[in-house]
């Protein structure tokens, strides 16, 4: 019998953000102690089967699901299974039950930059009642740690910062030829500050040059940043891909001159790490979490400056040591970030509070 049952609601057959950490993580955890809510077959041992229809991947009506499902289904399951504790990669439990819950915190962005859309309750009132209620909040980063404190006031003593991982079988240097263009990867949210990498790449005026942007099209947001290039000239030194798949991110992070991340707030930043593991130079944000992950590792800007962000670009474009010092120390850095010290720490986590 399981001690603890992982919420695996958000893995997917395409996986992003929460979906990656899931399936990485639970592959990690012992079988023995926690077992899986999969809703993809995942073939793990003693896993129980739930809706595959659960993940946002199904729009809002995914949303909606989850929630009923959570609320009304997992109180019953963790019942029949006998199981003390839910393990929830991100702050989604049961809150009107006597379920014991450990989650995962990964940033307060839909609080920080809070935006009218459908979820913005579920952001204001469900999210910090399930940090409440949870007996301990596993957090990616001490930013992360410091913002639930001081923000919404969660007491210090539920709030342990774990080390989050990436996936060396995937992202790992290729020795490729580095070409001129500067690489962003993720969402194309307003908390990205790509209209301001827009304005600095413009003013960084090299045509030798581009920026390729490696994420989801957004229709709240990506026409807008397409008119912001066309606006400033550069429309034709923009290149927009879609969803890349790992092994195009892969290619892309071994390519690249430089990841540039200068997002007003990340509460820890993967692909910054993933790009250290394939030597890539990093340009990042010095808020949030990516001064305390990146540990020095990288070129850091205001992310409000838009010169301070364009200077970046101009000292990456001019000096190879940036590339150089990235391929020799981006691997070993990156190296400590591993999917099984994180298992570790969770199962350390639990046990404690048997």
């Amino acid at each position: 019998m399981a001690y603890a049952l992982f919420n695996g609601s958000f893995i997917g057959k395409i996986n992003t953000g929460i979906g990656v950490l899931s399936k990485n993580l639970i592959t990690q955890l012992s079988p023995n102690h926690i077992t899986l809510l999969d809703p993809v077959n995942t073939r793990i041992k003693g896993s129980i089967p739930i809706p595959s229809n659960l993940s946002p991947q199904n729009g809002w009506k995914g949303h909606l699901r989850r929630l009923f499902w959570m609320q009304n289904i997992v109180p019953k399951i963790m019942k029949n299974e006998g199981a003390k504790i839910l393990l929830s990669p991100l702050p989604e439990a049961p809150v009107f039950s006597n379920v014991r819950t450990v989650v995962i915190a990964h940033d307060l962005l839909p609080i920080r930059f809070p935006r009218p859309n459908p979820l913005f309750l579920y952001n204001l009132l469900y999210v910090p009642t399930v940090l409440y209620q949870s007996e301990i909040i596993l957090c990616n980063s001490n930013a992360t740690a410091k913002e639930l404190h001081e923000v919404l006031k969660i007491p210090i003593n539920k709030l342990v910062t774990i080390t989050l991982g990436y996936n060396n079988n995937l992202f790992y240097s290729q020795d490729r030829k580095r070409e001129n263009f500067f690489l962003i990867l993720g969402r194309h949210n307003p908390h990205k500050n790509l209209a301001r990498v827009l304005k600095s790449f413009a003013i960084f005026k090299n045509s030798d040059y581009k920026l390729v942007f490696a994420g989801p099209f957004d229709s709240r947001y990506t026409p807008r940043l397409q008119r912001i290039s066309q606006e400033l000239g550069i429309s034709h030194l923009c290149e927009w891909k879609d969803w890349v798949s790992d092994e195009e991110k892969l290619e892309l992070l071994n390519r690249c001159r430089c990841l540039i991340i200068a997002s007003l707030w990340e509460g820890f930043g993967l692909p910054a790490i993933e790009a250290l593991a394939c030597g890539s130079p990093v340009i990042a944000s010095n808020r949030g979490a990516l001064p305390e992950v990146l540990g020095g590792n990288s070129l850091m800007v205001d992310p409000l400056n838009t010169e301070s962000i364009a200077d970046a670009m101009r000292e990456i474009s001019l000096y190879n040591k940036y590339l150089n010092d990235a391929y020799i120390n981006g691997p070993i850095y990156a190296s400590k970030y591993k999917w099984s010290t994180t298992a570790r720490e969770v199962e350390d986590v639990l046990q404690s509070i048997a």
